[in-house]
């Protein structure tokens, strides 16, 4: 999802180019049954040990629990509502839609409702548009420039209001918009002088920081928080959207060291003992405040964030999960326990891109430890499915039932409450039977 710039490699959830395999490993008891798989070789962050310890239960505040470690709380039930089958919409690098930069109008209209068309026949009953790719937008905004994924030229107008126009087909459809920001990523490209004139960070130079060939804005500025709240926050109050969506864009991925001593120095002054928690801090207050913000306008518009898969590995907290990769907590600053203990959360959606069984990020253990995390608060629990991986090899995605047996398997879990699918191409383009596949599950679900 966030996301997510997956298939372009600007995150390191995706896997190597050329997976290798490990033949013959196999997990049992799933929820839909004995199933054997090969688990495929780990993506560039996880690294295997195959020394982890499994976690301790993770116990939320307030949730219930007892003198003994167990969570005792009830769990979340769907009950009557109904669960969430989304796909996420891509537009940077025109991943999703529109398939390229400078189509007719009347095309982009085209192509956005035949994608609707067909994501609702194969069984989605809500769609997670990214609205602001890059701190630009597919809709008229006061604070940032048109996106250059619609036209060929970031600033130029399309001759349209797309969100506008897709919120309404979406709705005509019976179906739900969520609007997806990334949050703190300024642009795909460091050179400043190639973005609009009025493009923040051409404004602001001083806002943002070159970082593996991106610009990142910088959260330990509180004028920069405050400013992608006010972008978010002017969709809200225009547009009659049902959520607000954020992917996993914080403090960035890589190995690169984020260059920002001196705000620390400037901001910080001395109330954290450690960047890393000083840097978690900025994160969490722009999660409190965007949400008091959406709330204080609009109480019915969700807000949901999906985060990077792991929170922490058990090595590093025992109440981690069961993992070896790189975490939301230590490596992106995210502190998505904290977000839902505190409620400022409506749903979230952990990006489980990695299969049943996999060792070093096992999707069975990590929807195991999802589940106990928000079980006994009011966040939802949706799963973010790695679809575009089906295809990628001949062991565990080889064909489009390892998402299926994903799906089967989250339906032991009651907190688990639906699926948010990466994305849109590869449902349109049914690789290796994914469409057909859902939309038969889905169809028997709804019998």
């Amino acid at each position: 999802m966030g996301l997510f710039v997956l298939l372009l490699g600007l995150t390191p959830v995706v896997a190597a180019a050329q997976p290798q395999t490990a033949a013959g490993a196999s997990i049992a008891a799933s929820a839909a049954g004995n199933v054997q798989l090969g688990l495929s070789a780990a993506p560039p962050d996880i690294v295997s040990n195959g020394s982890v310890v499994a976690p301790a239960p993770a116990i939320n505040a307030g949730s219930g629990a007892s003198a003994n470690g167990t969570n005792t709380a009830p769990i979340n039930t769907i009950g009557q509502q109904q669960e969430m089958r989304a796909a996420w919409v891509s537009t940077v690098f025109n991943i999703d839609w529109p398939s390229k930069a400078g189509l007719p109008v009347e095309q982009q209209k085209a192509e956005y409702i035949r994608m609707l068309d067909e994501l609702k026949a194969t069984g989605m009953n809500a769609i997670i548009v990214q609205v602001r790719p890059e701190s630009d937008a597919i809709y008229p905004s006061k604070l940032v420039p048109w996106s250059k994924w619609l036209t060929g030229t970031q600033g130029k107008d399309p001759g349209y209001d797309p969100l506008a126009f897709m919120i309404e087909e979406t709705h005509k459809r019976g179906m739900k918009f969520h609007a997806w920001f990334n949050p703190f990523r300024a642009s795909t490209t460091v050179a400043k002088e190639t973005l609009a004139p009025q493009h923040p960070a051409r404004l602001h130079p001083n806002w943002v920081v070159a970082h593996n060939n991106l610009l990142i804005y910088n959260p330990g500025m509180p004028e920069v928080r405050q400013h992608i709240i006010d972008t978010i926050m002017e969709v809200v109050n225009n547009y009659n959207i049902d959520g607000v969506h954020l992917d996993d864009y914080f403090y960035p991925y890589g190995k690169e060291d984020f260059k920002d001593a001196a705000t620390f120095a400037a901001y910080n002054q001395g109330r954290f003992a450690t960047k890393g928690d000083w840097r978690r801090d900025n994160v969490n207050a722009f999660v409190r405040d965007l949400y008091a913000s959406i709330k204080s306008v609009k109480p019915q518009v969700e807000f949901g964030i999906s985060p990077f898969g792991i929170w922490r590995n058990a090595k590093d907290d025992p109440t981690g999960s069961d993992t070896n990769g790189q975490s939301s907590y230590d490596n992106l600053y995210a502190d998505v326990r904290t977000w839902i203990r505190s409620g400022w959360l409506d749903y979230v959606a952990p990006q489980l891109y990695w299969s049943i069984g996999y060792k070093p990020a096992a999707y069975d253990k990590l929807v195991q430890w999802w589940s106990m995390e928000t079980n006994g608060t009011p966040v939802k629990l949706y799963i973010g499915q790695g679809a575009y991986k089906v295809g990628t090899n001949t062991t565990d995605w080889a064909s489009s039932n390892a998402i299926i047996q994903q799906l089967q398997f989250n339906k032991a879990f009651p907190q688990v409450q639906g699926s948010i699918f990466f994305s849109a191409k590869t449902l349109m383009k049914d690789t290796a039977g994914i469409r057909s596949s859902l939309k038969q599950y889905y169809s028997a679900e709804n019998q």
